[in-house]
Parts: C-alpha cells; structure tokens; sequence
C-alpha cells in the first residue's frame, strides 16, 4: 500500500510539472525548474531548492503560476513550500520520491568545476599572457590599471567590462586576470571560456537534460572570465540563461570579467537589465595600439625570440604598420623567418621588400562608409542613424563629428559629404565642420554612452578604430 501511495504522489507531481512548463514555457521552466526538487506529501508540494537566491525568484516570480497549476492538476487548495536544500539531499529525495526528466547524458555533465576543464591553456597548450608581458600605453592603461586592482581585491569592482577592436589587449588582460587569481589567489573554481562556448554548453545542457550541473559549474565559480559576449546578441534563450548566470554571480560577490569588441551601451538589441548588469561595475575601453605602444610589443616579441633587430627597423615597422598586436607579432616573425633563410641579417631595406604587402595593405584609404560605421560603433548608435532626420544630440553631434572627420580624412567634397549623410546642403557641412573645430580647441564635452567626455578624445577613439590615430 505504502509503494502504491508513493507511485501515486510521483505521478501528480509529474503532472504538476509538466504542467507548469506548459504555463510558462519549457526554456524558462528549465531554467528554473531544471534543478529544484518538488515533493508531495500531506502537508503540501514542497519545493526544495539549491539557494536562496533562486529560493527569492520562484517566490517572487512563480508561486502565483505554481499554485494555480497544483489547484488544476489535484482539485484542491495544496500549500506550496518552500526549502533550502543541499544538492545532494535534493538528488537524493530525487531519486526516493520522484522521477525528473533527467539521464545519462546529465549525469556525464556533471562532475567538479576543474581548471582541466575550463582553462584553455590545458586544452591547446599554450601558456597564458601575463601581466608581465602587457604594453602599457596612452589607450590602455585605465584598462590595465583596473586589471590590476581586479587581482589585489577580487570581488571589490565587478563586472569588469573590457571592450576594443580586434587586438587591443583584451584578450591578453583577460587572460592575466584569469591566471593571476587562480595562481596567486589560489581561487579554486576558476572559468574562462567565450561565449560562443557558452552558447554551445548550454544548448547541449538543454538538449540533453543536464541544465542542473550546467548552471552549478559556472553559477558556483569564484571567477568567470566570459569574452566576445557581443556573440549573445540575438539569441534569446541563451541571452536568459546568461542574465541568471551574472546574477548569481554578482549576488554572491563574485568576480566577473567580461569582453568584447563594443561597449554594453551598442547592445541595442539586448535587454535593458542586461545591460545595466554588465555595465554595473567597470566598463573600460582599450584602443588600438599607437605608435609607442605598437613598438613595444614589436620589442618585447624581439626578446622573445631572442634575436637582434635594428632601432630603425622596429619604427619603421610600427610607424608604417598601424595594425593590431597579433599581425606585428606575425610580421616580426616573418621577417625573422626570412632573414633565418636567406641567412641575411635584417636591414631597412630588407625588411621594407619582406613586408612590402602588409605595409601596402595597412596604408588603405579610408572611406566615409569606414567613418560612418566607426562613429556609430563608438557611440552606441544603431546602423544607418547618422542618415536620419534626428536632431537629437544624442545623433546630431556623432553625426557633426562624422562630417569633420569625413573632411579630414577623405578627399570627399562637402556637397557629397552632405549627400552620404541623409542629403544635407553643403552648407550644413561646412557650419558642422567649423563646430567640431572649434569644440576641439575649447575643450567642448559631449555625451558618450552614459557619461560626458571631451570631443577631442571621441574623435581619438573613432580614429583608434579606423587605425588612423
């Protein structure tokens, strides 16, 4: 009698279940649901969940939806409980009690958070940046400042947000935050993975019913290093589970670095809260490298490999390459390689025909297009804005600061300016071009993303991305 009792109570709850994914949807029951045990018995369903943070949104979120599907599901008025429970205890009832649509496949999800595990220098061998081997210029040094801090007193400031083009040193701080902890700190239940491997992970979690161990490995870090998060843009599931993930995360003081290749305040298409979440702690821009930072990693890399190139050679490689740190370092190595073949030793001239290709390459015009879409990316302004009939400051001033650096930088006239931007007399470019001057030698401030800052140092960050400054 007692085994019938027991089959009857894990067929309701089932019911009760299945139910309430129908209700609010099977994502969002599994986000929430996919790790919290149900029990029923003469005193009401008891709900049994891993923390109190998640124990506070299903109260907050759920109960109403719960107890209408409980009312449904049985005809009577049942009370709704709720517990803290260990995550083994609630396995364990798991398994006395009732049946969740777990299996195999969570079961080999599952496991301890390992460094093996998470650290890409296990899977592919290489040996993560240090801060040692960082070049510290004029358009990073808040960012490596920050970095450093991050380490003395983890925790104190996050989320930190990193963001840059392509090469400028998000990665390598990342890096050095993730490996500096873990080794310094001796913090036990580090990650770092991009989010295209979240996205990943997590889908496989969903398909395969492994969403508990998925969220308790990256949920219970004590670090999480998560870069190129622009990859989450548009995907909405993914988008929530990663909202969940940054709340637990900065509900238990936790480190959280993020990085990307623009600011939260481009994130159009994302959630507001979202944003706000990433945007919390630190955000902090790194520019392309310039001319003095750009010869000392073609210095540093120098060291590395241990050979001897002229003074002369490395300016002239950083003042005619303004490119990223990797194609410098792959430049370099060129150059060395051929120098090594030709059993040469590096001269200017030598090194002027080796990389004739990529000095040429680097030299590209630049295009009003080019202009458009950097201002925009600066900004945080959706695509085709600066054409619009906006006067809104927000749009207006991007758009004044485009024209100027349209007439500094392209051979275009201010009639054909005017035409590219939403068909606008000549004249309008002119007057534009007269204000951003004289903004420029009065120190003038205009709004960037959340805050205020001088004209002078937009424009630098514009040209830092069309790799001009």
């Amino acid at each position: 009698m007692r085994q019938e009792v027991k089959k009857r109570g894990r067929e309701v709850v089932l019911t009760i279940r299945q139910s309430l994914a129908e209700k609010v949807g099977k994502d969002r029951f599994e986000l929430w649901f996919g790790s919290v045990d149900t029990r029923l018995d003469s005193d009401g369903l008891h709900v049994m969940v891993p923390d109190r943070f998640v124990l506070e949104r299903l109260r907050a979120h759920f109960h109403r939806d719960l107890k209408s599907t409980v009312r449904s599901v049985t005809g009577q008025d049942i009370k709704v409980l709720y517990h803290l429970a260990a995550v083994h205890d609630s396995e364990e009832k798991d398994k006395e009690t009732f049946p969740k649509a777990n299996s195999d496949s969570e079961r080999a999800n599952a496991g301890p958070l390992s460094q093996t595990e998470t650290s890409s220098e296990h899977r592919t061998g290489r040996q993560l940046a240090s801060f040692e081997s960082f070049i510290v210029g004029e358009g990073n040094r808040v960012a490596w400042t920050a970095a450093r801090s991050t380490v003395e007193r983890p925790g104190s400031i996050t989320p930190i947000f990193l963001y840059g083009p392509t090469g400028s040193g998000k990665t390598h701080l990342a890096e050095a935050i993730y490996s500096s902890l873990r080794g310094l700190r001796r913090l036990k239940r580090c990650v770092r993975l991009s989010a295209e491997q979240f996205t990943s992970y997590f889908l496989e979690a969903l398909q395969g019913k492994g969403l508990p161990s998925f969220r308790r490995k990256y949920r219970d870090a004590e670090l999480l290093v998560l870069e190129d998060v622009h990859f989450f843009l548009g995907k909405r599931a993914t988008l929530v589970e990663v909202q969940y993930t940054i709340d637990t995360l900065l509900h238990n003081g936790r480190q959280l670095i993020l990085t990307s290749d623009r600011p939260p305040s481009a994130f159009n298409s994302m959630e507001s809260e979202l944003v706000a979440r990433m945007s919390g702690g630190l955000v902090c821009g790194l520019d392309s490298p310039d001319f003095d930072t750009r010869a000392g990693i073609l210095r540093n890399h120098q060291r590395n490999l241990q050979v001897q190139i002229p003074t002369e050679v490395i300016e002239m490689m950083a003042g005619s390459m303004d490119v990223d740190a990797r194609q410098l370092i792959g430049a370099l190595n060129r150059l060395v390689a051929a120098s090594q073949a030709y059993r040469v030793e590096v001269s200017l001239e030598f090194a002027e025909t080796t990389l004739a290709d990529l000095l040429q390459v680097s030299q590209r015009a630049v295009r009003i297009q080019d202009i458009d879409r950097a201002v925009c990316s600066v900004f945080g302004l959706q695509e085709k804005s600066l054409h619009s009939k906006r006067k809104a400051k927000t749009v207006s001033q991007p758009r004044m600061l485009a024209m100027w650096l349209a007439r500094k930088h392209t051979r275009a006239a201010f009639s054909e300016i005017g035409d590219y931007f939403g068909r606008r007399k000549h004249s309008t470019v002119i007057s534009a071009n007269n204000k951003v001057t004289d903004w420029v030698e009065v120190g003038q401030t205009i709004e960037l993303g959340h805050g205020l800052c001088q004209v002078k140092e937009a424009l630098r960050r514009v040209e830092s991305q069309l790799r001009i400054g």
